[in-house]
């Protein structure tokens, strides 16, 4: 059983649509203790990240995330609230990868949204995937480049695509909403 973190986040039933698709069983909760019995836990998110953080926090789900044990996967924002901080809002996430999330330079046009290439692949998630294959991203902030850093994107700058430290899976992109590509690499992380 796969659980979906639900927090008042947005996009958690297509990532649950993208996993139906797979074949996998999947439920959206925030009940602890089934989030603590699930194989693997998905922790999508869509929206700002301080309003984000409060709803974690009231739920205690901020305190949760980073004491899992199996793999976790955070998606976008959910990726982002798992580094240490982000400018949006000057919110203070879970810190489970010690790395600032940043906003763009205004020298381009922010949001970025659409495909855009990933590249330097790190990590079991990529399996079978090739080199500079597009994803869909859609966000104005980005993490650093880092030790954890499993892909690149270029917009702008170089940023973080994806993370993973120990059992902590995350990407920018939307797996979930990048056709073929973002399927493997769910199922991927699915087998892992």
């Amino acid at each position: 059983m796969i659980a979906i973190i639900k927090y008042n986040g947005g996009n958690v039933n297509s990532v649950q649509n993208a996993l139906n698709r797979l074949g996998a069983e999947s439920i959206i909760t925030d009940d602890f203790e089934l989030i603590k019995k699930a194989d693997k836990v998905i922790f999508p998110g869509v929206g700002k990240a301080s309003s984000t953080m409060n709803n974690l926090k009231e739920k205690g789900l901020d305190q949760l995330i980073p004491t899992l044990k199996q793999p976790v996967l955070g998606i976008c924002l959910g990726m982002q609230l798992m580094c240490k901080n982000n400018e949006e809002g000057n919110t203070i996430g879970m810190g489970i990868f010690d790395i600032n999330v940043k906003k763009f330079p205004a020298i381009d046009i922010v949001p970025h949204m659409g495909w855009n290439t990933i590249s330097d692949f790190k990590s079991s998630v990529f399996s079978g995937i090739e080199e500079e294959s597009d994803m869909y991203f859609v966000h104005s902030y980005y993490c650093e480049l880092s030790e954890h850093t499993t892909s690149i994107c270029n917009y702008i700058l170089p940023f973080s695509a994806s993370l993973q430290k120990d059992n902590f899976y995350a990407t920018q992109f939307h797996p979930e909403k990048s056709g073929r590509i973002g399927s493997q690499i769910l199922n991927n992380f699915l087998k892992l």
